[in-house]
């Protein structure tokens, strides 16, 4: 029968339970002044639900039509539409927008037999339509609060366009620069990544779920996806235990405990299994273990992706694995919704299992107050006042200028004087609107970002001259084609020579286009694309003075750049105030405090590098002319800039590092060291502790980082600064995945790197 059901208070849900004539579950059954719990009202839901029901909540497509316009007529878009009004759809995703939202919810609440609401996904990674820096950057700030407040103007916008899931945060530990995806996450530690992904978790969730301001946040890729072999993306991912529970573990297990409400399962196996179908991951670790109580979502296709995998033989086995394996909800293969019921009459499948992942669903959407208002995320109203605010475009200039990292600044080439200079700015990337934008910012409008050229424009006291020099790509770029290169035309280098030859100072604004990095975007090299390095060596044989700015969604190997370049500024691609927040570093307005959370390689041969590695049995040269130790015959074995690095226009100095061992008392070290700013300026500092736990029953790395806080300090001025290590900071989880704390001695390392030479030791 048709349905105008909303389940909108308390006494309303058991008066349509009673108006359907079906008998409420002894868990409904209270009286109207005593309210359901979340756990009843889904129980009692649950009791008048068909399989097939049940099964739709399972089932997510991508937007299929312009929902405003007519329903779709013929094809695979008619039958979606078909489940739709059925109730065969659980969730709909890239649907965006206040009218066309509206238009979707309305025919899931209104035509429906049981009216219950869709959840409405999107890709909301850093930034809705005022757009953020890409993660990445954001975590080269180590600025929790903002990284947060971040995620919060995402949630903002979002909400007030209709949608209420974001498929973020992406926590993935990756040690691989080639991954396109390292743009996403949070870098190569997994003590820092699990920092920021509770940051973003309760940045998108707020305190309140069913605000609408806040969405639900989805912790991915469960599990291993930054270790794919050779950095490319998809590819099959093969780690240890160990691995796996101290790397790519901890930030899922932060995010769980903040109370995240989905995870994504991934599209790489894990020791043979994709993880979509895999027990271990999602049923006995997930769910069991760690007692997660939301649900998983498959990623796009990769329930039907598994037939490619050689793990399922075809669609209706793909299904049967998925379901098994923990997969609750199934993203756009279409083969839960066609296979599930023949799977559960068939006793392929428990119903059980139907149930609970039907459950996990509906618990979410009741957290969400759908059932309380099916149409609180769209008020056009709000939608209009709320999208590109100036409130928000200041948030996210914060967090622009916070993720920047200052590479190198020899003979105080930086900050660039206010007046009275020739400055020469030269690149394609200084003048684009559209790359700093970056990757993943599938709602943001084309060319709105402020370029750099702009924003250095506003300093009006130099006379500025651009040249392109060179594009970095051919033709047109978007989100779902490959990139071409330039790699021959050079046309553009004698008007740039020109332009330089005239300049006191030169800023060269080189890297990666927006759409290089991201998913499906690996690179093999890591230098700067096409023509580019050509550009930059050609313009320092007429200018030395010069400042490189990178644009880039991942570490760039910057050999040449380092021994010749004076000045290197890391300002990734920044978002919507990209070129405002570069200016301000470049002139001064803004003193950089970023450090970097990926190791920089020397060279792509290195790769993965990342600065937590372990000992081997021969971990250093015995002696110069000898060969077997591990090492490289053509390059260095430590990274060009390491995790951690920074610098800023002051200096810092750390003395003094205490140690007060009181572990055997009351379960507590406390460490404390002494930072002075030794500068003339005022500056940030992100303050680093690491540990060494010298033997243990499974090894340990030469350095974990177990600590960090960001102190500000005038000139001269000294703090000291207080880390407490407790069980959680010097335990480790052993093969079992079991969490443990071994007797021993432990090296202590402070300073403003992972390169930190302070030391003390001590015993456990």
């Amino acid at each position: 029968m048709r349905s105008t059901i909303l389940f909108l208070a308390t006494a309303t849900f058991i008066s349509i339970l009673a108006m359907t004539g079906i008998t409420t579950t002894p868990a409904a059954t209270v009286s109207a002044d005593k309210p359901l719990t979340i756990d009843q009202k889904v129980d009692s839901l649950l009791s008048i639900m068909t399989l097939e029901e049940k099964i739709g909540q399972m089932n997510q497509y991508n937007g299929f039509w312009n929902v405003t316009g007519p329903a779709p007529k013929g094809g695979d878009a008619e039958r979606k539409y078909e489940h739709l009004r059925k109730g065969y759809v659980g969730s709909m995703l890239n649907v965006r927008g206040v009218k066309e939202v509206r238009a979707v919810q309305k025919i899931a609440v209104e035509e429906t037999r049981l009216g219950i609401p869709l959840i409405i996904g999107f890709d909301v990674i850093h930034g809705y339509k005022t757009i953020s820096p890409i993660p990445l950057a954001e975590s080269a700030s180590w600025d929790l609060e903002a990284i947060k407040r971040s995620s919060e103007v995402a949630a903002l916008e979002a909400a007030a366009s209709g949608i209420n899931w974001t498929f973020a945060p992406m926590i993935d530990i990756s040690r691989d620069a080639r991954w396109g995806r390292v743009m996403e996450g949070a870098g190569e530690d997994p003590y820092l990544g699990s920092k920021i992904a509770v940051a973003r978790v309760q940045g998108f969730q707020g305190s309140d779920l069913s605000s609408p301001t806040t969405i639900a946040a989805c912790a991915k890729h469960f599990a291993g996806y930054g270790f794919s072999e050779s950095g490319r993306d998809y590819n099959t991912v093969d780690i240890g235990t160990s691995t796996l529970h101290n790397i790519v573990f901890p930030p899922f297990i932060a995010a769980n405990e903040a109370g995240v409400k989905t995870f994504m399962n991934s599209f790489n196996e894990l020791n043979g299994v994709p993880a979509t179908a895999n027990t271990y991951l999602q049923r006995q670790i997930l769910k069991k273990k760690w007692g997660f109580d939301g649900f998983v979502v498959s990623d796009w296709g990769s329930i039907v992706e598994m037939i490619a995998h050689g793990h399922a033989k075809d669609g209706n086995h793909a299904a049967e694995l998925a379901v098994n394996g923990g997969s609750d909800m199934d993203m756009e293969s279409s083969l839960y919704v066609a296979e599930l019921a023949k799977l559960v009459k068939n006793n392929k499948v428990k119903e059980a299992l139907i149930d609970d992942a039907a459950r996990r669903i509906l618990k979410v959407k009741f957290e969400l107050g759908l059932f309380d208002d099916p149409y609180r995320y769209c008020d056009e109203a709000r939608e209009k006042e709320v999208i590109n605010s100036k409130e928000n475009h200041e948030a996210v200039l914060d967090m622009a200028r916070k993720s920047i990292v200052l590479l190198k600044n020899e003979g105080n080439m930086l900050p660039l004087k206010k007046d009275g200079q020739k400055i020469a700015l030269i690149g394609s990337l200084a003048a684009d609107k559209n790359s700093p934008l970056g990757s993943w910012r599938i709602a943001a409008d084309d060319n709105t970002a402020i370029s750099v050229l702009e924003g250095m424009k506003k300093y009006k006291g130099n006379t500025l001259s651009y040249a392109k020099g060179a594009d970095v790509a051919i033709g047109e770029t978007s989100f779902i084609s490959e990139v071409k290169i330039n790699t021959t035309d050079k046309s553009g280098f004698p008007e740039a020579i020109e332009t330089a030859k005239k300049a006191d100072k030169v800023v060269m604004v080189l890297g990666e286009i927006g759409f290089q990095s991201g998913e499906g975007r690996s690179r093999a090299h890591l230098d700067l694309p096409g023509v580019q390095q050509e550009l930059l060596e050609e313009i320092y044989n007429v200018n030395k003075n010069i400042i490189l700015v990178l644009n880039n969604g991942r570490p760039l190997s910057l050999n040449w750049a380092d021994e010749n370049i004076p000045a290197i500024v890391e300002a990734w691609q920044l978002g919507s105030q990209s070129g405002n927040a570069i200016a301000e570093v470049l002139y001064g307005d803004y003193n950089p405090s970023g450090k970097l959370p990926m190791s920089v390689p020397r060279s792509v041969g290195q790769v993965p590098i990342y600065y937590n590695y372990k000992n081997t049995g021969r971990p250093t040269e015995p002696a110069p002319d000898l060969v077997f130790w591990s090492h490289y015959g053509d390059e260095k074995n430590s990274p060009l800039y390491s995790f951690g690095y920074g610098l800023s226009y002051t200096s810092f100095a750390y003395s003094d590092l205490k140690i007060q061992n009181n572990y055997s008392a009351n379960k507590k070290v406390i460490v404390s060291v002494e930072l002075k700013n030794t500068g003339k300026v005022k500056g940030k500092e992100v303050a680093q502790l690491y540990i060494r736990d010298m033997y243990a029953s499974v090894t340990r790395p030469v350095r974990e980082l177990k600590g960090f806080e960001m102190v500000e300090l005038n000139p001269g001025e000294s703090r000291t600064i207080e880390f407490t290590l407790t069980a959680k900071e010097l335990g480790f989880f052993d093969n079992s995945g079991e969490w443990i704390i071994e007797p021993g001695a432990f090296e202590i390392y402070v300073g403003g790197s992972s390169d930190a030479k302070l030391k003390k030791e001590f015993d456990l």
